[in-house]
């Protein structure tokens, strides 16, 4: 059995944006049984070796939203760890699904601070984003056409 090596991938975390805040009380009721809507989507910006990871969450109660948010983290990749991404064969740039779950992880959980901070003492506060396998919504690796300049 062959182990596939641990690449270090150099980046830092750029920008945090709230993309979405909502609130409709009108579809809340307490004590109902709630149910939680999950989206995940990677942004590229090829030209600043930037990957931008969305992450919204929308609860619901009687297929109604009443809580959405979506909020994005904007990670700046090195150099070098981009160029490692590059397969000029196939025009494609393969971002690795370790990695991407990774991001998507600290997206995540900053996700979960931003909804706090917003519901902070409403009777909203007590939705919480959960913990969350995100490695289960990346099955593969993310191939993207590269640019052509």
């Amino acid at each position: 059995m062959m182990e596939k090596e641990n690449i270090q991938i150099g980046f830092t975390l750029q920008s945090i944006k709230t993309e979405q805040y909502a609130i409709f009380e009108d579809n809340f009721t307490p004590k109902k049984e709630t149910n939680l809507g999950t989206e995940l989507q990677f942004k590229l910006d090829q030209k600043n070796n930037l990957i931008g990871v969305f992450i919204g969450f929308e609860f619901l109660q009687n297929k109604k939203v009443f809580l959405k948010i979506q909020v994005s983290c904007h990670f700046k990749v090195s150099e070098t760890s981009w160029n490692n991404f590059i397969q000029q064969r196939e025009s494609k740039l393969v971002v690795p699904k370790g990695f991407l779950a990774h991001l998507a992880m600290i997206t995540t959980g900053t996700t979960r601070g931003v909804l706090f901070a917003k519901t902070e003492n409403t009777l909203f506060s007590k939705f919480i984003v959960p913990t969350l396998n995100v490695s289960e919504m990346i099955p593969e690796d993310a191939a993207f056409d590269m640019l052509v300049e």
